[in-house]
């Protein structure tokens, strides 16, 4: 039985293009066209069992390599060389916990619209990424310049965020949108 207490990062997308996969194959968002592979580096890319491997680290990242071959149809060896590749080149950027953040007081989720001085986005993006409370940073398309998603125990937690938010150099201006119900949030299913 998989545990799903466990999250297993594989961390596909990107701040240069942001890309789904599907069983076999990746799309680039932007373009909306299929792209043949996924060249992590030029010379890597992901085959069928590679993608086996990460959905099943994605359901239980405390699988044993035995359990994940059985699961794979592949031998423990094949698992271990394949992890090993997967992670020295950056697919697999590490291990953690799912963890039920309401259950430690964050109450308040929040997405934050940001447009920012031309030519500042990446310094912004990468300010804010720091901040505490701060979960995701994605520079979009569109009308505003990123996106920031962040979680809060209270609305004082949130209101200074907002107020050191407009206080940065080269933020222009902030809409901040309060989630009232979180229908699904769970990004393993990106593998």
């Amino acid at each position: 039985m998989l545990n799903n207490n466990w999250l297993y990062c594989t961390n596909v997308n990107s701040v240069e293009v942001n890309r789904k996969l599907d069983r076999t194959n990746v799309y680039d968002d932007a373009a909306d066209e299929k792209v043949r592979r996924l060249d992590v580096k030029k010379s890597f890319s992901l085959d069928n069992i590679d993608l086996k491997i990460l959905r099943a680290l994605t359901s239980d990242a405390r699988a044993s390599s035995r359990q994940l071959a059985k699961q794979c149809g592949v031998s423990t060896s094949t698992v271990l060389s394949r992890v090993k590749r997967l992670e020295e080149n950056g697919v697999i950027k590490g291990y953690t916990a799912i963890v039920d953040h309401e259950k430690l007081g964050y109450e308040l989720t929040v997405v934050v619209e940001l447009t920012v001085s031309k030519g500042r986005l990446l310094e912004v993006e990468n300010e804010v990424a720091k901040l505490p409370n701060v979960c995701c940073v994605y520079d979009v398309t569109g009308l505003i310049d990123a996106v920031v998603i962040a979680k809060f125990k209270n609305r004082e937690e949130l209101s200074k965020f907002a107020k050191r938010l407009l206080a940065m150099p080269y933020v222009e201006r902030t809409n901040t949108h309060v989630v009232l119900t979180t229908v699904k949030e769970d990004f393993r299913e990106l593998v």
